[in-house]
């Protein structure tokens, strides 16, 4: 192979509300980092976890004004994009670096009622909560069947 890629897959949960910048010209920036998670069992077999953070920049227009107004504190996201590594001198000449995910796609993993801002209104506790139904046993169940005149989806197109 002659050519070189620099591609990022992630899914991970925000580790806090996206932060934009608005700038003249109708540019905006967002950035927020997640954290994605790895568990296992060592050779004791305790469970070990282990944590790394990410830090997301969201430059495209349309895709950062969805990732402000839709994305919040906790919720779980799929990102794709490349790695950026800047550079920049301190207060006291010395120089830093930082690598950043810019992303080019997002894909929202929260399901709608979970997690930060897809939840808009939390329900009362005067009011009723719907009984949930019995799940179907595996004679009764097909993979294939969806509900029927269900207008409740979680597709946000």
């Amino acid at each position: 192979m002659s050519g070189t890629l620099n591609k990022v897959m992630l899914i991970g949960n925000l580790g806090k509300d996206p932060e934009a910048r608005h700038f003249e010209g109708g540019g905006m920036l967002v950035k927020f980092p997640i954290a994605t998670t790895e568990r296992y069992k060592n050779r004791e077999g305790n469970q070990v976890e282990n944590t790394e953070w990410h830090n997301i920049v969201v430059g495209r227009r349309g895709l950062a004004e969805i990732c402000e107004k839709y994305l919040s504190k906790g919720d779980k996201v799929y990102i794709e994009g490349r790695l950026k590594t800047r550079s920049w001198q301190d207060q006291d000449g010395q120089t830093k670096y930082a690598t950043e995910v810019q992303a080019d796609n997002m894909t929202m993993l929260t399901p709608k009622g979970e997690g930060g801002s897809m939840n808009t209104t939390a329900p009362t506790p005067s009011s009723p909560q719907p009984k949930a139904e019995p799940a179907p046993s595996s004679s009764e169940s097909n993979a294939g069947d969806f509900p029927v005149g269900s207008d409740d989806d979680d597709l946000p197109f």
